[in-house]
């Protein structure tokens, strides 16, 4: 099985053809005292948008709120959500991710995808799961691969799970995998709001929540998802840990200032941790359920789960920012106008994760990639092309994708799998001895050196 991954793999590394590269109430609250907690106004509007006026409206109402509830309004309010009103993605919008950049990438997670069906025993069942598929790109490339890969995958009934809250990105996302092949269901409390198929008869179906995917044999691939969840902040004082909270700016009635907590809330103290010694901690309590229900279901059903994303293993503290027009943005300025992330603490994400399954890495992206054997592709794909602005474009997605000063080093691959894909197998017993030795495990690609024969 390991030889015909590796020759396979192989064959989809040295094919010839060249896609277009994409371009790439009564309380006094303690203002906090972090260099980058900023305070900031709407720019130079008389009138505040109207996210700002619905997030003052509300602390006005009810107090200062946690940052995971500004969050969480900023970016996925159904009516002024940044998520669900516009298209961010790419060139022209505030961000790039990798799939944009080089169609590589994602075909590399296609192989790897693969690997670990094979990896699980080939099952008969292989459902694609991404969390958060942004244009859709990744999962273009991806099922490209399934296609180019079709002999290995056999009679498996595969098919397109995409989780996504956003009805304008769920619309490019059809019009990018499925053409004219989709339509939305007929009434809106559907588990299924969208159903279409690929040109080649791939189904696919969308969803508001993991919780909604049908159950059976996943891979699920969430790139870039973990960061955009919703973060609790948290400062040590010296009266103990408090959590930071959004205010309004009593001098000020149009601008967002962040504000120290009197009292223990909550939060603070069910999420940091008790022998915790950093001075200020950042907590996704809604991406540590994401990851329970991801370790649930591969635990019950089989499958795998890669995560790629930003981050670091439990030792970094302030990394609360936003974006706008692919540069630095405040994150308390014109709410709504800019995307808002945090990096992945991927030390918690394995906390959570429990025992029932195992956890590898995080690796950085360079590491990932080159064990995939990136190398290898770009070696083919250049060796074949012979148009000079095409060889240039190809060359700066490489660059960026592994550059340690660029992606390389700044992402993670961080992986779920169920406990027997790693198992060892078990020593005969007894006075009849098998002459046979059960096959060992197959490498986790990427984690370990892919090989090529």
């Amino acid at each position: 099985m390991r030889a015909l991954l590796c020759v396979k793999a192989q064959q989809l590394l040295s094919r010839g053809f060249i896609h277009p590269v994409r371009p790439a109430a009564a309380v006094r609250w303690q203002a906090a005292p972090s260099k980058l907690f900023c305070s900031s106004a709407p720019d130079g509007n008389n009138k505040p948008p109207s996210m700002l006026r619905h997030l003052t409206s509300k602390i006005k109402a009810t107090g200062p709120i946690p940052v995971a509830e500004y969050m969480r309004e900023v970016l996925t309010n159904p009516v002024t959500g940044y998520y669900v009103r516009n298209n961010m993605l790419g060139p022209e919008g505030d961000f790039i991710t990798s799939p944009e950049i080089s169609q590589i990438f994602g075909e590399l997670i296609g192989v790897w995808i693969i690997s670990e069906w094979m990896g699980a025993g080939q099952p008969k069942q292989l459902q694609l799961v991404e969390l958060g598929p942004g244009k859709g790109s990744l999962a273009s490339d991806v099922i490209r691969v399934f296609s180019q890969l079709q002999s290995v995958l056999g009679g498996a009934s595969v098919s397109l799970h995409l989780v996504e809250v956003s009805p304008a990105l769920s619309l490019l996302q059809a019009q990018n995998l499925t053409g004219n092949r989709s339509q939305e269901a007929d009434a809106e409390d559907d588990l299924v709001y969208r159903r279409g198929e690929t040109e080649a008869g791939l189904p696919v179906s969308w969803y508001r929540r993991l919780d909604d995917v049908p159950t059976g044999f996943s891979i699920f691939v969430a790139h870039e998802f973990f960061d955009a969840l919703p973060i609790h902040k948290f400062q040590r004082t010296e009266k103990g840990w408090r959590e930071v909270l959004v205010d309004i700016d009593p001098e000020k009635p149009d601008t967002l200032r962040f504000v120290v907590a009197p009292a223990p809330t909550l939060a603070s103290t069910s999420l940091v941790q008790a022998d915790e010694k950093r001075d200020h901690v950042e907590v996704s309590a809604e991406g540590g359920v994401i990851v329970q229900q991801l370790a649930r279901r591969i635990i019950e059903d089989g499958g795998a789960a890669l995560i790629i994303d930003y981050g670091h293993n439990g030792t970094k503290t302030d990394t609360f920012r936003g974006f706008k027009g692919h540069q630095l943005h405040d994150v308390l300025a014109s709410p709504g106008s800019a995307d808002l992330t945090a990096d992945v603490d991927f030390n918690y994400l394995r906390r959570m994760a429990g025992g029932g399954v195992a956890c590898l890495g995080p690796v950085t992206q360079n590491t990932f990639l080159k064990n995939m054997g990136i190398d290898t592709r770009m070696q083919i794909l250049l060796r074949n092309c012979s148009d000079p602005s095409t060889r240039k474009q190809l060359i700066s997605s490489y660059n960026m994708l592994t550059n340690p000063a660029k992606m390389g080093e700044r992402f993670h691959f961080f992986s779920l799998l169920h406990p027997s894909r790693l198992a060892k197998p078990q020593k005969p017993q007894g006075l009849k001895l098998e002459k046979k030795k059960s096959p060992a495990p197959l490498p986790v690609a990427g984690f370990t050196e892919l090989k090529f024969a």
